[in-house]
């Protein structure tokens, strides 16, 4: 019994060094891998960093560049945010090598899936698609009041998924460009001049000439109305309580609304002075006799 107790001793020692030793590598190997990891992680956290640095200082150099050659504004917004997207990537990818990752695999990775995210982002490469010829055919450019989609606003910039209108009413609007290169838009600022119009209704019996003459005179004294094509004033239409006069002049474009409220406030001013009555809707009855 003692022989063999004297026999089982060794070999205990023996597992014990055995186990002690495992675990000392797998301490080691676990070291080695924080090590490891941890180089991998500051690295990658030192290029996005540094990365991010570099963005924003070629994207204030781009921007420099394009404003001392003149671009047009609706071509810089684009351009600028189409490179700080491209350069974005490039440092999403920078990163994800620094890290580790065989950006090869990742490569063939975004390739393989490159169907389901085209199927996925289809409405934003109609979008791209779309603010590509909004630049080509240049239907609105930056600072035009367009009216689109419901929304009427000045347009503030042009970027590769969107444009951002600012209303009047200082609200943000971004419309996406696909909707804007395909539907239908109106652009007030396009050209220097508009016609503003208005249709006042007068009691029937009022003399219209007198009404005619009363109103070529109010136009006359506001010199932003344009003489050239010549005001119009005439008799619009016999309605149920009122005699329409339409009256349609030409005003430079930013003069538009003033003009329109102003001629409102004169018109109203005016005619009460000169005694010209505005109806009241009216409804004759008529009682049957019993």
């Amino acid at each position: 019994m003692l022989l063999f107790l004297q026999a089982a001793a060794p070999a205990a020692e023996t597992v014990v060094e055995d186990g002690f030793s495992k675990l000392q590598i797998f301490l080691q190997q676990l070291i080695d891998w924080g090590v490891n990891a941890g180089g991998h992680i500051i690295g990658a956290v030192l290029v996005f960093i540094v990365g991010r640095f570099l963005i924003s200082f070629l994207n204030k150099m781009l921007a420099r560049v394009l404003a001392k050659r003149h671009v047009d504004a609706s071509i810089q917004s684009f351009v600028k945010s189409l490179v700080n997207i491209l350069l974005t990537i490039l440092l999403i990818i920078a990163v994800i090598g620094k890290l580790g990752v065989e950006t090869t695999s990742f490569a063939a990775l975004l390739a393989s899936a490159g169907v389901a995210i085209g199927m996925a982002l289809s409405g934003n490469l109609q979008n791209f698609a779309g603010g590509l010829i909004v630049l080509l055919l240049r239907p609105y450019k930056v600072g035009d009041l367009i009216e689109s989609q419901g929304v009427t606003g000045t347009v503030r910039e042009i970027q590769i998924f969107h444009t951002i209108l600012l209303t009047g009413d200082n609200k943000v609007i971004y419309i996406p460009n696909g909707a804007l290169s395909s539907g239908t838009v109106t652009n007030y600022s396009r050209e220097n001049t508009r016609r503003v119009e208005w249709v006042i209704g007068v009691e029937y019996g009022e003399n219209f000439d007198k009404v005619e003459e009363t109103t070529r005179r109010i136009i006359a004294e506001d010199k932003r109305i344009l003489g050239d094509p010549a005001p119009f004033v005439a008799l619009h239409a016999l309605d149920a309580s009122s005699v329409n006069v339409i009256i349609r002049a030409w005003v430079k474009s930013e003069d538009y609304w003033g003009v329109y409220f102003d001629m409102n406030k004169n018109i109203y001013s005016v005619f009460n002075k000169e005694g010209i009555g505005f109806p009241f809707p009216q409804l004759t009855v008529h009682q049957a006799k019993g």
